[in-house]
């Protein structure tokens, strides 16, 4: 590998953004079950490390139904959801477009028992949080052109990268790539059209100069007729900046996983324990053979339109699938293990202090949690309530976009 290939492969930190917590068994482009035992989480797949994406000498690649069924699990879902909107602890005056989460105690993380679960998610652990407002979908393309418009702000991928503030994340002495390929752009994924090895992202993702929120897949494509989709490539700034402009905030992790859960105790999906169905999809995941074949049984290739699944007990949607989203948090891969020895429950946790990673030590992570549209148990089970992940602050992703929260005013409760 040459130098700047290396460098590259350093500055766009797709090793970790992209794998996050989930090695998987090397295969041949056929879906193989997760790695089990006391490390997964813990370790790197032996194909990190190898360059991101590849350039020619020359430095010309670029950087990198049953309808009717559904229609009944949807009122079924709404109907349930309808006691939590109507708690009599339910604040006054609800924010346009978001639900009450009353709080409560509940179990984070999973248990030993669940199969599709990493040891990042370990051991489970009781965790209290205080209620609070949540976007009842993921921010879309048109709520975030309406920050644009009204602030004229410019996101992470819009920018050329600053030399200056890359190689603080990375190891002392990295050389400086050439300008040229210091470029705006953000990550794509890239179906292959064949089987692929399942330990190399190599093969489905890669940089492309031009490719922002309103240029999801390149500079030749757009968002017309995607408005309301949930915005990508995003990164945790970029949410942060939306939020604060909203008046809200990004969620706490455990918010978030309590969210998620929709008032099920314990349950392995947002929906409960029923396994994903791929007659009657309950989530914008993978349908098909990961990475190259989509079947788009569900009619998405790609992001769905906000509300296209049934929401949570809580009234919330697509928080499985579809888009990762940002959290508030640093990323600490053994914040469980850390918790282990305090007393139970552990109330309204802020978080880590600090980002830590052995494995990705000059990064800067965040939390993103509930999977995407290219989750496959196959390859990625975060799809789950329990499932986490850290992601580079700065990295855009076409998978990743976000939801704020808000704390009701003090006082103003029924």
């Amino acid at each position: 590998m040459s130098g700047y290939v290396r460098v590259i492969d350093l500055l766009l930190r797709l090793r970790r953004s992209l794998i996050g917590p989930y090695p998987m068994l090397r295969g041949q482009g056929f879906c193989e079950k997760p790695l089990s035992g006391p490390l997964v989480g813990f370790a790197r797949p032996q194909s990190v490390g190898h360059s991101v994406f590849r350039l020619n000498t020359g430095l010309s690649h670029t950087r990198f139904t049953d309808r009717v069924g559904v229609f009944i699990i949807a009122v079924v879902s709404v109907i349930m959801a309808a006691p939590y909107a109507t708690r009599a602890d339910s604040p006054k005056g609800q924010p346009p477009g978001m639900v009450w989460i009353p709080g409560g105690v509940f179990t984070m993380g999973s248990p030993d028992s669940d199969a599709l679960s990493y040891e990042v998610e370990k051991p489970a652990h009781q965790v209290k949080v205080d209620g609070f407002w949540m976007d009842e979908t993921e921010v879309t393309n048109a709520q975030f052109a309406a920050f644009i418009k009204a602030t004229g702000y410019i996101t992470y991928a819009e920018r050329k990268p600053k030399w200056e503030e890359l190689k603080r994340q990375l190891p002392p002495g990295t050389p400086k790539p050439p300008d040229e390929v210091l470029q705006a752009g953000s990550l794509v994924f890239a179906p292959p059209n064949h089987a692929v090895p399942l330990d190399d992202i190599n093969a489905w993702w890669s940089w492309v100069i031009g490719a922002d929120w309103r240029h999801p897949e390149g500079p030749s494509s757009n968002i017309r007729g995607r408005e309301n989709h949930p915005v990508v490539h995003v990164c945790w700034e970029d949410a942060a900046a939306f939020s604060r402009w909203a008046g809200k905030r990004l969620p706490k992790e455990a918010e978030w996983e309590f969210a998620a859960r929709g008032g099920l105790k314990s349950a392995t999906f947002t929906w409960g324990n029923q396994p994903f169905s791929e007659a009657k999809p309950q989530a914008n995941i993978w349908q098909g053979d990961f990475p190259h074949r989509n079947s788009k049984a569900d009619g998405f290739a790609r992001t769905a339109p906000v509300k296209s699944y049934p929401p949570n007990g809580y009234g919330l949607y697509d928080m499985a699938g579809n888009v990762w989203e940002w959290c508030g948090d640093w990323w600490r891969v053994d914040l469980y293990r850390q918790r282990a020895g305090q007393a139970a429950p552990v109330v309204n946790p802020v978080g880590p202090s600090r980002y830590f990673d052995p494995r990705s030590p000059h990064e800067l992570q965040r939390v993103t949690r509930g999977g995407s549209f290219l989750c496959h148990d196959c390859y990625c089970a975060a799809y789950r309530p329990a499932g986490r992940r850290g992601t580079a602050y700065d990295t855009g992703l076409s998978h990743t976009g976000f939801r704020c929260v808000k704390k009701a005013k003090k006082g103003n409760t029924d």
